[in-house]
C-alpha cells in the first residue's frame, strides 16, 4: 500500500471525511465523537489504539461500505494527557474510551470489545484513570464474521471495567442514547456525568418489547429526571460541551493540588448561620465561603439531599466534603442519604482525599417510614465507610450533633477524626434535647396538671438541657477538641490536615 492510500484509508475514521455523519450529529445539537474526544485530552497528546478496525461484518457487507460506515468500529480508544496545563509536575496520563454512536449506533462489536479490552488493560497495568463516554446502544448481533461463539458472553469487557474500581478513578459520561451494555458500563463508573439530553436503561425499546413488556419510544427509558432523583446519575451537564470540562474538573480533584486559587474572604460567614437557632439557611453558602472559589463542585444532588457530597480545594488542595442539610428533613439522615455518602467515603478513601465534614444534624431519620426504606442497613453502611477509612477526616460542627447521626459524620465517633471542632453555636447531646426532656422527665412533667405551667417547666428543663450541651462544655469535657470561631474555620482545617 502507497503512503498516498494509507493516508487516504485513516483519513475515512475523521469528521473531515464523514460528512454525512456528521451532519446529522449536528442536526441533533450533538458533538461527534473526535469533537468530545478533543475537547477532552490535552491538544497534540492522543495516541490513539485500533483506530484502522472495522466492523467483522465482511461476509455480508463490502469492505469499502465497513471502511465507510464502520470506522474504528464505533469507539476510539486512546492514551491521552488531560489536565497538564494545571498538573506540570503530574502523571496526567488518561485512558481515553468514546463510544461513536455514528457508527452502528454505537452498539458493541467483535473488535469494538477487543479494543475496549486493550485500553483497560493498559488502564490497569499503568494505573491509569479512564474517562469513559457511554452513548450507545448495547450489544451488536450482526457480527457475522464471527463463527466461533455461540451467544459471545465469554468477553471480558465488563469485568475488566468493573474490576477497575478502587484501582483508578472512572469517569462516565452519558449522551442521548445509553442502553443496554452501554448503560451497564455507565453505571459502574466512580462519577457518572449526563447532559441534560440523555436516556439510559438496562434495555432499549426492541430488548423491552421483545421480552413482552410493551413498547416503548427511547425517550420514555430512562430520562434525566429519572436518573438525578434515583441516584444513577452523579451530575448533570447542559450538554456535551459541558460535560466534557465538569470531567476534566472532576478529573482534576485526583490529579493533586493547583498552584493558583482565589479565596473568599471569611469574616463574613458567621453571618451565615442565623442567630436563631430554629431557622434553617443554605449550607452551600457556607462550603463556597470555605472553598477556594469555583472549586466545589457536588454530586447526587437531588438524591440522599440530607447530606451534600462533593469535592472542593483548599489552597488548591483538593478534599471530599460531606455536609448536613438542614433545609432536607431537618438535616437529619436518612437511609438515602446516608447510603449516598458511604459510597462517597469510599471512593475518597480509594483515591486518597482527605475528607471535611461539615456536622448540623439532629441524627438518623426515624418512624416506621424511615426503616421501610432499609434504614437500619444503610445508615449502618455510614459507620463501616467510616471505619475503613485510612484519609484524614475533619469535622467541624456547625449546629446541632446529635446522637448517632453525628457520630456518624465524624466517621464514627467523636474521637475518629484528626481534628473535631465545633462553632460556639455548636450544640451537643445523646439525643435532639427536645425529645430528651420529653423521656428524661416524662413523670415529672406529667405531674403538672396545669397545662401553662406545664409547658413553663418543661420550657425550664429544656433550657437546662442546652446549657449543658453548649459546644463550650463539650470542649470543657474533652467530647471534642476545640470551639473556633467560624472565620477560623478555614485556617484551622487547613492546619489539622497539615
Amino acid at each position: 500500500m502507497t503512503d498516498e492510500a494509507f493516508q487516504e484509508r485513516r483519513n475515512k475514521t475523521l469528521d473531515t471525511q464523514r460528512t454525512t455523519a456528521v451532519k446529522k450529529r449536528h442536526s441533533k445539537g450533538y458533538r461527534t465523537a473526535r469533537e468530545n474526544l478533543h475537547a477532552l485530552v490535552d491538544a497534540g497528546s492522543f495516541i490513539e489504539y485500533g483506530q484502522l478496525a472495522i466492523a467483522a461484518q465482511r461476509n455480508r457487507r463490502e469492505i469499502n461500505d465497513l471502511i465507510e460506515n464502520t470506522p474504528a468500529d464505533g469507539i476510539l480508544t486512546g492514551l491521552a494527557t488531560v489536565n497538564a496545563s494545571e498538573f506540570p509536575n503530574t502523571n496526567t496520563q488518561t485512558a481515553i474510551v468514546v463510544n461513536d454512536y455514528s457508527v452502528l449506533a454505537g452498539t458493541q462489536g467483535y473488535f469494538h470489545h477487543q479494543k475496549l479490552d486493550r485500553i483497560l488493560d493498559l488502564a490497569e497495568k499503568g494505573k491509569t484513570p479512564v474517562i469513559m463516554y457511554t452513548e450507545g446502544g448495547g450489544g451488536r448481533p450482526g457480527d457475522t464474521d464471527v463463527t466461533t461463539q455461540i451467544a459471545g458472553l465469554n468477553i471480558t469487557s465488563f469485568a475488566a471495567w468493573a474490576g477497575l474500581g478502587g484501582q483508578v478513578p472512572r469517569i462516565a459520561v452519558a449522551n442521548g442514547y445509553c442502553f443496554a451494555g452501554n448503560a451497564a458500563l455507565f453505571g459502574c463508573a466512580d462519577i457518572r456525568i449526563a447532559t441534560k439530553t440523555s436516556w439510559i436503561g438496562m434495555a432499549g425499546p426492541a430488548m423491552i418489547e421483545g421480552g413482552g413488556l410493551g413498547s416503548f419510544k427511547p425517550t420514555e427509558i430512562g430520562p434525566i429526571e429519572v436518573h438525578t432523583k434515583n441516584g444513577v446519575v452523579h451530575i448533570v451537564a447542559d450538554d456535551e460541551q459541558d460535560a466534557s470540562r465538569l470531567a476534566k474538573k472532576v478529573l482534576s480533584y485526583f490529579q493533586g493540588s493547583v498552584t493558583e486559587w482565589k479565596s473568599p474572604k471569611q469574616e463574613a460567614i458567621a453571618t451565615l448561620l442565623p442567630q436563631d437557632r430554629r431557622f434553617v439557611y443554605d449550607v452551600r453558602k457556607i462550603i463556597n465561603t470555605l472553598a477556594d472559589a469555583e472549586s466545589f463542585t457536588e454530586l447526587q444532588a437531588h438524591f440522599g439531599s440530607g447530606i451534600i457530597n462533593g469535592f472542593i480545594r483548599i489552597e488548591g488542595k483538593p478534599f471530599g466534603i460531606i455536609c448536613n442539610d438542614c433545609k432536607v428533613l431537618g438535616g437529619a439522615i436518612d437511609a438515602e442519604a446516608a447510603e449516598k455518602t458511604a459510597a462517597f467515603l469510599s471512593l475518597c478513601n480509594d483515591f486518597g482525599l482527605p475528607v471535611v465534614s461539615l456536622c448540623d444534624t439532629p441524627g438518623f431519620m426515624v418512624g416506621p417510614d424511615s426503616e421501610t426504606q432499609a434504614a437500619v442497613k444503610k445508615t449502618s453502611e455510614l459507620f463501616t465507610a467510616g471505619a475503613k477509612l485510612s484519609v484524614p477526616i475533619v469535622t467541624i460542627f456547625l449546629r446541632k450533633a446529635y446522637g448517632l447521626g453525628a457520630m456518624a459524620m465524624a466517621g464514627g465517633s467523636f474521637v475518629r477524626p484528626i481534628y473535631s471542632a465545633s462553632w460556639p453555636t455548636g450544640e451537643f447531646g445523646g439525643m435532639g434535647l427536645e425529645g430528651a426532656v420529653r423521656l428524661g422527665f416524662k413523670k415529672e412533667l406529667a405531674a403538672v396538671e396545669d397545662e401553662a405551667e406545664r409547658q413553663k417547666l418543661f420550657d425550664e428543663l429544656l433550657a437546662q438541657a442546652y446549657a449543658k450541651g453548649q459546644a463550650i462544655e463539650a470542649a470543657a469535657y474533652l467530647e471534642i477538641d476545640a470551639v473556633i470561631l467560624p472565620e477560623e474555620t478555614r485556617k484551622v482545617i487547613l492546619q489539622a490536615f497539615n
